[in-house]
């Protein structure tokens, strides 16, 4: 594959060379919600994506997804496997997560030990890919693990981020 200038610029914006965005041409506009960008090589173990952002003041919900595809306009975005979705619900105080795999979600997980976003403040969201499963830190504290339902790592390669926030980093 072949870097254009706009590929590089944008490396140079994320801080990281492991995360692209096909889908926005404008640099300045980069990290505007709804996002969406590709993960370059997919995931491996040991690789870690992190997500810097300021939670709306008046927040309803947020959804981050990792997902198989690279789902161009001729591909039907309901049909890509899921590797990880978190959805974070302000009115539940929830943060769940859940996969799916061949068009079926798994049984979304929800006990957590707190519930770490609050409407009007910064985060960091890191999630940390590993041989078995992603361990998801907020704010450094781990927060929970989530036990791969796709097996193929590499084949992870878009992120998407949706809902009551603002990105500030991503890399």
């Amino acid at each position: 594959m072949q870097n254009t200038e706009d590929d590089l610029n944008l490396n140079i914006s994320f801080g990281d060379a492991g995360l692209i965005s096909p889908d926005k041409e404008d640099i300045s506009r980069i990290l505007t919600v709804p996002f969406s960008g590709r993960i370059r090589g997919g995931m491996r173990p040991g690789k870690k994506i992190i997500i810097m952002g300021i939670v709306d003041p008046e927040p309803d919900s947020f959804d981050i997804s990792l997902t198989c595809g690279h789902n161009e306009e001729k591909e039907d975005e309901k049909l890509a496997d899921v590797a990880l979705k978190l959805s974070a619900r302000f009115t539940e105080r929830q943060f769940l997560r859940n996969a799916r795999v061949s068009g079926k979600w798994s049984e979304e997980e929800a006990p957590i030990a707190y519930f770490p976003f609050i409407p009007d403040q910064p985060f960091r969201i890191e999630i940390h890919c590993e041989h078995q499963r992603f361990r998801i830190f907020v704010d450094g504290h781990q927060l929970f693990d989530f036990y791969h339902k796709v097996k193929s790592l590499q084949a992870i390669n878009m992120i998407r981020i949706v809902g009551s926030l603002q990105i500030t980093k991503l890399g």
